[in-house]
């Protein structure tokens, strides 16, 4: 189908990450695969190639576009190769706009230059043990000390992307108890030294999927945070979070549609090479009528994301439209993944083969960045439901 999303600068940006694709990563993907993360310097190579600082401001040393498209062609490219470029996702996706929407000129002037160069990776820690999706109810806290010079923070997050190689975390803590009327009051958002005194890393998580992104449990036990590191105003990190959580959402999206794209292109390929009774599986008309409704879901959800990417880039992705972009494409690719893979036979279920990896890495999607019921209720909540 037609699309209209993209211009020339976006398809050249194309054809660059597709070449360093072939070159830098598919050569030793099955090692970052085995080790369960890419290497260290590989963001470093990221930060060289520009990808970290599309948008950040070019004072600062990068593009200063506002733009997500790049990061969409970015999703379709890695989807199409069956490759993912480690925990650096959330260095731009999630860490970035919690530093241009809350840090003030002196934090800029520290953190983005070396975010921009990949020489300071970012993540993001909200999750705890125990709280899941209720982000209101976390317990990690920070205490302001008499002075007003440092926060102590104390506490657990787990299920933290990118926590493994992570320079700096933006931590949510509790700097003051919820109240009757409000329980998701009290919450503040720090950017975390993780070279600190009292700054743990815990285990580094064995996943079903997206094993080449590192992910970990983090804790903190008398952390010294000064307090020109907290990021916006205290006590009112919710409402920051709450902000960004729609284009988080969108990226989740795309992202999953990009899956069910490149599983039908993965499917197409093997069902035209491989032979069976003496027969290619793709002239059986089985093949033919499951790729050709796949291919039919896909086009619908490329048309879901695209809008949705059009909306956040004139800034008007609203949460229930992002909850159901996100519900539609992971709900998609679920299905368009399964049925690819099951025309793989056996060699579907192989990890040599990229369908089997993007079936583990699909999973995820319907959990993470709110879950499919999460989704729903979001938007029946914006029916008047």
């Amino acid at each position: 189908m037609r699309r209209t999303v993209f211009n020339e600068d976006h398809e050249a940006f194309r054809e660059t990450i597709r070449d360093f694709i072939e070159t830098e990563v598919v050569p030793v993907y099955d090692d970052w695969f085995a080790a369960g993360q890419a290497p260290r310097d590989f963001y470093l190579k990221l930060g060289e190639l520009g990808l970290f600082g599309i948008n950040v401001p070019e004072e600062f040393g990068g593009a200063g576009l506002d733009t997500h498209k790049f990061e969409a062609v970015l999703y379709e490219e890695t989807a199409r190769a069956g490759v993912q470029f480690g925990g650096s996702g959330v260095h731009v996706l999630l860490a970035l706009p919690y530093l241009k929407m809350l840090a003030d000129d002196e934090q800029k002037k520290r953190f983005l230059p070396k975010f921009t160069t990949g020489e300071e990776m970012w993540a993001l820690a909200m999750t705890e043990p125990g709280t899941g999706s209720d982000l209101a109810g976390m317990k990690t806290t920070a205490k302001l000390s008499e002075d007003g010079t440092h926060y102590l923070l104390n506490g657990a997050k787990t299920f933290i992307t990118g926590g493994v190689h992570a320079d700096r975390v933006i931590v949510c803590a509790r700097t003051a108890a919820p109240t009757a009327e409000d329980r998701r009051f009290g919450i503040s958002l720090f950017a975390v030294d993780a070279t600190s005194a009292g700054y743990s890393i815990g285990r580094k998580l064995d996943k079903l999927g997206l094993r080449t992104s590192d992910t970990a449990e983090l804790a903190f036990v008398d952390v010294k945070v000064p307090a020109e590191d907290l990021l916006g105003e205290e006590n009112k990190g919710f409402s920051y979070l709450g902000r960004n959580l729609p284009s988080e959402r969108w990226g989740i999206a795309f992202g999953a549609y990009a899956q069910a794209k490149a599983a039908v292109r993965f499917a197409q390929q093997y069902v035209t090479e491989r032979t069976v009774f003496g027969k290619t599986v793709a002239s059986f008309q089985n093949t033919k009528f499951e790729l050709a409704a796949c291919q039919a879901e896909v086009d619908a959800a490329e048309a879901v994301a695209d809008r949705a990417l059009e909306a956040l880039d004139a800034g008007e992705l609203s949460a229930a439209e992002a909850a159901s972009a996100k519900l539609f494409t992971t709900e998609v690719a679920h299905r368009v993944i399964d049925r690819c893979l099951q025309l793989h036979g056996g060699y579907g279920y192989m990890n040599e083969y990229p369908i089997a990896r993007l079936y583990a890495d699909n999973r995820v999607n319907r959990i993470y960045g709110g879950t499919s019921e999460v989704m729903k209720s979001i938007i029946a909540k914006s029916m008047g439901l």
